[in-house]
């Protein structure tokens, strides 16, 4: 399977560079895959699709201002520090720029000296650095006063709140990009979706590099993920199992959700409580075991995500539905429409 085989053309000005107000009333495109049937539709009608006794599973991770701009120390150059994941109270793993005069030993300087930083090492597989941080205070205060919210680089609007880059149920801090399914639930749509009976389950996936890093190999499967930190509760477990037995479907929101629950399903989908680092990447042919249907936006060419959609579709069959979505000029990306695949 070939990477070139998960391309389409998307006209420039189909990337939605700024978000529907109110948020659920972005499209909404419904997928019947049996049927082989698409409809058209608004965010705000997905509780008709939802039935009594389904789980919905949200990814409730929170962006952090994951984007620091500063100098480095030696020679005051511009440079650009991306925090991609904690690995302790000072030690971060992050992406750097200009990655060539950032090498192991450099100090950074952010906020006038407020924050500085020491480049320790290059991050084998990934081309980023391990960063460690030096400062007086508290690093979470710092980050909010000093770092900027990561949006992607194909978003070129500034954004007016940034609260409108994280989900209204947002709540564990640890980021660098947004779960973006669920940037289109308001509290309102989630009360009357609670009011039909449907479980609303909370699962964590903190997302980084693993979610959008390009796939830059031309064999789908020699592509390697990042690893992302993930977690099940006990109780997000044990609701999710009983619903299955139950009839009932697993609808995750987002490809988050999905990886997350993958991860922690056992052979027969039954999942299991835990954390862990998740490298889990899927594409076609890698079989589904814990989710029944996906809410998710549409996605860049050739990526990762891509992929996974494809493994619930086919990929033919995503790529046209794709093309029905160009055609039908849905907004795309991380502020674009969303797609309900059943």
């Amino acid at each position: 399977m070939r990477t070139a085989d998960f391309d389409y053309e998307l006209p420039e000005e189909l990337i939605a560079q700024t978000p529907v107000e109110p948020r659920d009333h972005s499209r909404l495109m419904v997928v019947h895959r049996k049927e082989g049937r698409t409809e058209h539709r608004h965010f705000y009608d997905l509780a008709e699709y939802l039935r009594p006794g389904d789980a919905l599973v949200i990814n409730d991770t929170r962006v952090i201002p994951a984007r620091l701009t500063g100098v480095k120390e030696e020679t005051g150059i511009p440079v650009e520090v991306l925090l991609l994941r904690r690995e302790s109270a000072t030690d971060w793993e992050a992406l750097v720029r200009p990655g060539r005069r950032l090498k192991p030993g450099t100090w950074c300087s952010f906020g006038d000296g407020l924050l500085r930083a020491e480049i320790l090492e290059t991050v084998s597989g990934t081309g980023g650095r391990r960063v460690r941080f030096h400062y007086a205070g508290v690093f979470e205060e710092l980050l909010d006063r000093l770092g900027e919210m990561p949006l992607p680089p194909y978003i070129h609007e500034k954004l007016a709140d940034p609260e409108r880059y994280q989900t209204v149920y947002a709540r564990e801090e640890g980021s660098a990009a947004a779960p973006t399914a669920g940037l289109h639930f308001t509290p309102e749509l989630l009360e009357r979706i609670r009011g039909l009976g449907v479980r609303i389950v909370p699962v964590l996936l903190h997302v980084g590099l693993g979610t959008f890093r390009p796939v830059k190999v031309e064999d789908v499967e020699s592509h390697e993920m990042h690893s992302e930190f993930c977690q099940i509760t006990p109780e997000a477990a044990e609701t999710l199992n009983a619903v299955r037995r139950a009839g009932g479907r697993i609808v995750c929101v987002g490809t988050t959700s999905v990886r997350t629950l993958e991860t922690m399903a056992d052979e027969n989908g039954v999942l299991h409580a835990g954390a862990c680092e998740t490298r889990i990447f899927i594409y076609p042919g890698v079989r589904i075991r814990a989710v029944d249907a996906l809410i998710t936006n549409f996605h860049l060419p050739q990526s990762t995500l891509l992929m996974l959609v494809s493994a619930f579709m086919g990929r033919e069959e995503t790529l046209r539905v794709y093309r029905e979505a160009v055609s039908e000029k849905y907004r795309f990306f991380s502020f674009g429409d969303a797609m309900l695949i059943l």
